[in-house]
């Protein structure tokens, strides 16, 4: 089957399911009493039941690096987000078709004019500690996490609140500056968790405290981070006993563990090394993310500060190739947004397809007829087809007089140097989300606590993230960021290339494990080995 129109088709039945992703949850013209104003009527993925069975079986995940941090708030690493996803609740949750359901929030209520957005919390919900979940938790949590030296990754999805309020135990009231149609989506991110009042991030980096459905037992530094079963969690009893995540670098050496049964789950990148790992007894499953791989340019810097120099580095680059080159084809050529409602034209943009003549009088214009140099780093070992990207991208962009000097650095360098934005490109697989404001307000606008890294931003982006931020029709919306991704295209802020599988492999035994286009690890609560 063409790789193309398998990733169209999945996505079609995906985006069906997600087209509005609960976002009218928090619309005007909901009272905050009434009862119709309640959540989602779609279920938790981890409705509430009594304990009818003790966890069992021990299941070890096999993972290329280590988390590079335990703290929730700062975790960018797809590793760590994906393990402490599993250790930490959230106000709310995504299904596993990106629809927003009750988390520690079991109903939420919004006032009329969108501006209060009232939450009734879940009764009897523990830390792992011991110590009960209370909206002063929730008010602590939120509070902390829009502290600029608190240095969230999040904080911007954050930024319509004025006050928090906790009433009472179970009730917290959020009195916003403007309706937020994101906001409810925004608080499932693990980046939003909600912490223990008691609890400081030095403490957390040592020994994480959540109440999701697994607690932190043991880690050794790049070998492995065991996880156990929460037995006072809110929903659904964990299956497993344990979860081990197996630091093993190389995804051909995760595959031999699979085989050789050392190893009971994975999710790869590399398609070649999925095509292998499929037989005797491991099944691989196939799955389109909303990670987007993309060379981030930095528009603060010379010579990416001059728009004819980025908007040659765009049309220098024909994306098929790139994607065939580093993922055999199996993805889609893509534009900023990978929400599935709101997913942008890849067409719609200066260069649609290669364009080296214009490349060159671009530069030309620029006053580097005679070519540019640009530092770029590339991480190795957060995801398998880093490299190949890197190296396709210098061959191309060579053919326009454009020179890539690659760095490639082992992954916590490379996120410490991304974070400081301490680079003048970056070959980057960044995370996706269903909602597009939680996607990019954090990056793209002046106030985004992510914009250093992102290196650009412009009044009109900040007119046009507000817009969609307060608007709640969904029509509406996706004008909005149509706008919005085009603005981006014909700035060329970045240049996005495409996006991709993620393949689950599993061996023989290993049941109920549902993979995420977001590549959350949640149903490893519902997973069971025999």
């Amino acid at each position: 089957m063409d790789p193309r129109r398998s990733w169209t088709a999945a996505w079609g039945r995906l985006l069906v399911a997600v087209a509005v992703i609960g976002l009218l949850a928090a619309a005007c013209g909901t009272s905050t009493g009434s009862p119709a104003a309640t959540s989602s009527a779609a279920p938790s993925p981890a409705a509430s039941a009594e304990v009818t069975e003790a966890p069992r079986g021990d299941l070890v995940a096999g993972i290329t690096s280590d988390a590079d941090t335990l703290f929730p708030w700062k975790a960018t690493q797809f590793q760590a987000v994906a393990i402490l996803g599993t250790i930490y609740g959230t106000l709310t949750e995504l299904d596993d078709k990106l629809n927003v359901v009750p988390g520690l929030a079991e109903s939420w209520q919004s006032s009329d004019d969108g501006k209060i957005l009232t939450f009734t919390l879940r009764a009897g919900v523990k830390f792992h500690d011991g110590k009960g979940f209370s909206s002063a938790d929730v008010k602590f949590s939120l509070d902390k996490i829009r502290e600029e030296a608190t240095a969230a990754v999040a904080a911007a999805s954050l930024g319509s609140i004025e006050e928090v309020q906790a009433p009472d135990p179970q009730t917290v009231v959020l009195k916003l500056k403007n309706a937020d149609a994101a906001i409810l989506a925004s608080l499932a991110s693990v980046n939003l968790a909600m912490l223990s009042r008691d609890d400081t991030e030095a403490s957390l980096n040592t020994t994480p405290n959540g109440t999701g459905p697994f607690e932190f037992k043991t880690r050794t530094a790049n070998e492995s981070i065991t996880l156990v079963a929460n037995p006072d969690y809110w929903g659904d009893a964990p299956k497993l006993a344990t979860v081990e995540f197996r630091i093993i670098p190389d995804e051909t050496s995760i595959v031999a563990a699979l085989q050789s049964g050392n190893v009971q789950l994975a999710v790869l990148d590399d398609p070649l090394v999925a095509r292998s790992a499929a037989g005797n007894g491991i099944t691989v499953t196939k799955t389109p993310q909303l990670a987007y791989h993309v060379l981030q340019l930095n528009a603060r810097r010379a010579p990416l500060d001059n728009l004819n120099v980025r908007l040659a580095i765009a049309c220098a680059i024909d994306r098929q190739q790139v994607l065939d080159t580093a993922a055999l084809g199996e993805g889609e050529v893509t534009g900023p947004i990978t929400s599935p409602a709101y997913r942008s034209d890849p067409s719609a943009r200066p260069c649609p397809t290669r364009d080296v003549a214009r490349a060159k009088a671009l530069l030309a214009e620029a006053g580097y007829a005679d070519g540019v140099t640009i530092k770029t780093i590339v991480s190795q070992g957060e995801y398998a087809t880093s490299v190949n990207e890197a190296q396709n991208l210098q061959a191309q962009l060579k053919d326009a007089g454009i020179t890539l000097e690659l760095e490639v650095m082992e992954i916590g360098g490379y996120v410490d140097r991304w974070l400081a934005a301490d680079f003048d490109a970056a070959v980057a697989l960044n995370g996706g989300r269903p909602d597009p404001d939680t996607m990019y307000g954090r990056y793209f606008t002046s106030t985004g606590n992510l914009n250093k890294v992102a290196g650009y931003s412009s009044p009109e982006l900040d007119q046009l993230f507000a817009a969609g931020k307060t608007t709640t029709d969904p029509a509406a919306r996706k004008d909005i960021y149509a706008q919005i991704s085009r603005n981006l295209e014909d700035n060329a802020v970045w240049v996005w290339t495409f996006s991709s599988y993620a393949y689950t492999a599993t061996t023989a035994g290993v049941s109920g494990f549902i993979p995420m286009p977001n590549a959350s690890l949640q149903y490893l609560r519902t997973t069971s080995v025999n």
